[in-house]
């Protein structure tokens, strides 16, 4: 239960992100799967705020879209030609109703950034009854970050000082600033009116803000995290993608100790979101995405990728590809199977190898075995389907749907020419071209009288290899016909 809501939480979002090198915004660059904004927007909500803004600019139509898609109750700021952390605040606090309490500011690029962590900060801010706090952690290197000097006894914040003006002896200092700070709100909104641009870069500084609380003889305090990644940002794709390696570790080691084996960490990958069930086995090569659920007892894998897929206790998918589809408990999948939206595969049922599905509901202990499409269609339970059998769905305009009823055998390379429907019990021979529905219990044969044509191909081929190879082929024939009669 959140004890310590901030009233709201500012979240800055309108970096253009130019070391990403990037037409896409670089806050909505994904991490395991998830965006850096909405990681963002994920942790501001775990701190129970009453509002929360993102304060936009580069590329704002994308940002606006991608916020409105995941998150439509974040109220949403534009930076203006003002540049600057400082005046960005300012902009977002333009559309926070909240007059008094706490106000949280954090960062669009911080995707490791936890809700408790964030708990745990602003709690110590209100304990301190400080106009300013900052996040800080304790780093091996702290080369390039701004450091936190404190006061004589340690209890206070004394200034923030930027790698290039510091000291020597500032520059041994460890602990760093990571632009986290909780503020109260009726001194921050009067503070940053005073923060001015006559600097260098001619930008307003957020950082400015906790030296006008000095000057005013306010309390400034500093909270040190013990995960100091948490505050890490992403400015290019390699600090991207280190950033992804160590949130996918994390959720394999939570996964793991929760239960399931995951046989190689290093080729697995598992967004956040996935739930799996204890018991479970993923095998080399496995990428979990969106909001899969595993069950219990299950094996997913070798190189297996699905999304937005759940499966059932005691089932088993190998090489196989899927989103979307739904594995019932005990079915089997695979190998080299490709599961589209809509399949939804029954109890003990079986999809097998070289297999397309989609928008397909089959039934329990139904069979898919091998080398088949089956698109728009209805499967009862116990069917088999036989090999190379193909659903046709599509008639260059429209999808159609087929029904093929409870215990059902489709003969090989059949062909289901939707819309149709097979009754219980029903049979198609070897080949058949299913046009019309099929009663349940009769047995459907295209009953086509084979014609030979003896020559064929040294007449209308003549010259080719396979008029050369039949010619041989009819002289040794021949030639072993008048041994015999001899």
């Amino acid at each position: 239960m959140v004890t310590h809501s901030p009233a709201a939480v500012v979240v800055l979002a309108a970096g253009a992100g130019t070391r990403m090198k990037s037409a896409l915004p670089k806050v909505l660059h994904p991490v395991c799967g998830t965006s850096m904004l909405m990681h963002a927007i994920t942790a501001a909500r775990a701190t129970g705020a009453e509002e929360i803004v993102a304060v936009v600019r580069h590329k704002r139509e994308q940002v606006l879209a991608h916020l409105e898609e995941n998150a439509p109750e974040v109220t949403v700021a534009d930076q203006d030609e003002i540049p600057g952390t400082g005046r960005a605040v300012q902009c977002g606090l333009e559309k926070v109703e909240a007059a008094v309490g706490t106000v949280l500011v954090t960062y669009g690029d911080v995707p490791l950034l936890q809700g408790d962590t964030l708990r745990a900060f602003v709690e110590a801010h209100e304990a301190s009854h400080s106009s300013v706090s900052i996040l800080t952690a304790r780093v091996e290197d702290p080369t390039g970050y701004g450091r936190i000097v404190r006061s004589a006894d340690g209890t206070q914040v004394d200034a923030i000082v930027e790698h290039k003006d510091a000291s020597e002896e500032q520059r041994a200092i460890n602990e760093i600033n990571s632009g986290i700070c909780a503020f109260d709100l009726e001194f921050l909104r009067e503070a940053l009116t005073k923060v001015g641009t006559d600097n260098s870069q001619g930008e307003m500084y957020l950082t400015d803000v906790p030296g006008i609380a000095r000057a005013e003889g306010k309390k400034v305090s500093a909270y040190v995290t013990d995960d100091p990644i948490q505050v890490e940002g992403a400015n290019d794709r390699v600090q991207l993608s280190a950033l992804g390696a160590e949130m996918n570790r994390r959720t394999l080691v939570r996964h793991m100790r929760a239960g399931v084996s995951i046989i190689d960490p290093h080729s697995t990958f598992i967004d956040p979101d996935v739930e799996i069930g204890e018991d479970t086995t993923i095998l080399p090569g496995v990428q979990l995405h969106g909001r899969c659920v595993i069950g219990s007892e299950v094996t997913v894998g070798p190189d297996t990728t699905l999304t937005d897929v759940t499966i059932h206790d005691r089932a088993e998918v190998v090489r196989t590809h899927g989103f979307g589809a739904v594995i019932g408990e005990g079915a089997t999948v695979g190998p080299f199977t490709y599961l589209r939206p809509g399949t939804v595969l029954g109890k003990a049922g079986k999809i097998g190898g070289f297999c397309e599905t989609k928008n397909a509901q089959i039934g329990d202990g139904a069979k898919v075995p091998h080398l088949s499409y089956v698109g728009d269609a209805e499967i009862g339970e116990g069917t088999n389907i036989g090999a190379a059998t193909i659903f046709a769905n599509y008639d260059g305009v429209h999808k159609h749907r087929s029904v093929v009823g409870k215990h059902v055998r489709v003969g090989s390379d059949s062909v289901l020419v939707a819309p149709v429907t097979i009754g219980d019990g029903a049979a198609t021979g070897a080949g058949t071209v299913v046009l019309k529905d099929v009663p349940p219990g009769a047995l459907a044969v295209n009953n086509t009288k084979p014609r030979i044509t003896e020559g064929w191909t040294l007449t209308k081929r003549a010259g080719t290899a396979a008029a050369e190879a039949a010619e041989n082929a009819l002289d040794h024939n021949s030639a072993n016909a008048t041994t015999e009669e001899k």
